[in-house]
């Protein structure tokens, strides 16, 4: 069975954007950025909120972004690679190949999803991660830690339930990024 993992940025203090909504305090660095490269490459599933799937949907939408550097043309590969679900009320119609819109988040289909699998899945999005947390699906959180305090904002970790985890990894960069890597009780 595959593994479900929650991936994200957050800040110190725990937040994946500040209370403007921004993103733009995320100082990844060039060794950040390859570690979180050769974490896409195992996965074969993103399983996106909207708005995540947009930000992220122009790593296929815009050549540019591929053409700045090897490091980038890397990432865009390894994004292309995987197959996409994107949980969506809103969107209309996806806008990279290997996409797949649903209207609600189904937990009995993400299980079955998990089982069939043979490669991991991420789930990305903090509203739609602590759906996945809250129906006990998530084996794995990985967070990547940002030397800032932004004060507020939209948390990174789900609110209203406990999770207990046990920690697995841990990788220190030395622009002050730290990756922890946690088993959720109850996860493979």
């Amino acid at each position: 069975m595959a593994k479900l993992i929650y991936v994200t940025n957050v800040s110190l203090d725990g937040y994946i954007e500040d209370d403007r909504g921004a993103i733009d305090w995320v100082p990844l660095g060039d060794e950040v950025f390859a570690f979180h490269t050769d974490l896409l490459r195992s996965v074969g599933t993103f399983l996106y909120g909207r708005r995540l799937y947009e930000a992220m949907a122009v790593w296929e939408t815009d050549p540019a972004l591929a053409a700045q550097s090897d490091l980038t043309a890397d990432f865009a590969n390894a994004w292309q690679a995987a197959s996409k679900v994107v949980y969506s009320t809103s969107l209309a119609a996806a806008s990279t190949a290997d996409t797949r819109l649903e209207r609600r988040f189904d937990p009995a289909a993400v299980r079955e999803l998990k089982a069939t699998a043979s490669s991991d899945l991420t789930v990305g999005g903090a509203n739609l991660a602590a759906q996945a947390f809250k129906a006990g699906l998530v084996d794995e959180c990985q967070l990547m830690i940002l030397p800032v305090v932004v004060g507020g904002g939209k948390p990174g970790l789900p609110t209203g339930m406990r999770a207990d985890l046990e920690l697995l990894d841990e990788r220190r960069f030395p622009n002050g990024v730290v990756h922890l890597r946690y088993r959720t009780r109850g996860g493979q």
